[in-house]
């Protein structure tokens, strides 16, 4: 079997899910998807804790707990997609990367309520959190990366120049035409630097 890695960029209610295999030392995209974390794609499900922060505290941990708990089943529902999807053409995912951002820890729920700058850490953790758990229940190993060191990391383990990368990842994409954004791109990048490892 042929072995592929996935990469996940995520952002509120979504994430961007790129599937990559090497062919001679070269990356190709093998899947590209957007993976909606929330049924009802609307501000009050992909902003979480905005939304509970106008509740009662019970109401809002409650909300907040079934927001988790939908974004967890549909990751994990997109992920085994993927998963059968490309052992229907012998390729296997060997491992996953999930892009961080420079978010801090997170103090207790209503610490966090009290603060919006936590609120929007706390609203993307919420989903960078749900895909760890759907990957850890899909038996995908998850590399975490840190989004701002990615192309630093990504130029030393391959022992190519950022500038290189960056030219790689353009014309994948204009092989696979639009949509083709800086989220698909450093998904792609994630996914390739966990085949390098």
């Amino acid at each position: 079997m042929q072995r592929a890695a996935v990469g996940f960029r995520v952002h509120s209610g979504w994430a961007a899910m790129v599937a990559v295999a090497l062919e001679k030392t070269e990356p190709i995209v093998l899947a590209r998807r957007r993976l909606q974390v929330v049924r009802t794609f609307s501000y009050r499900f992909r902003q979480p804790y905005h939304t509970a922060e106008k509740m009662e505290p019970a109401e809002a941990a409650a909300f907040v707990r079934s927001v988790e708990t939908e974004a967890r089943e549909l990751a994990f529902a997109g992920i085994r997609s993927l998963q059968k999807e490309l052992e229907q053409v012998e390729v296997s995912l060997c491992g996953g990367a999930l892009l961080l951002a420079a978010g801090r820890k997170l103090p207790e729920f209503q610490k966090i309520l009290a603060s919006h700058a936590l609120i929007h850490t706390a609203d993307g953790e919420l989903f960078r959190g749900s895909l760890r758990h759907a990957c850890s229940r899909a038996r995908l190993d998850l590399d975490p990366i840190a989004e701002r060191t990615l192309f630093a990391a990504a130029s030393q383990r391959l022992k190519k120049r950022e500038e290189f990368l960056n030219g790689k990842l353009t014309a994948l994409g204009k092989a696979l035409g639009p949509p083709w954004t800086q989220d698909e791109k450093l998904a792609a990048l994630a996914a390739w630097l966990v085949l390098a490892s």
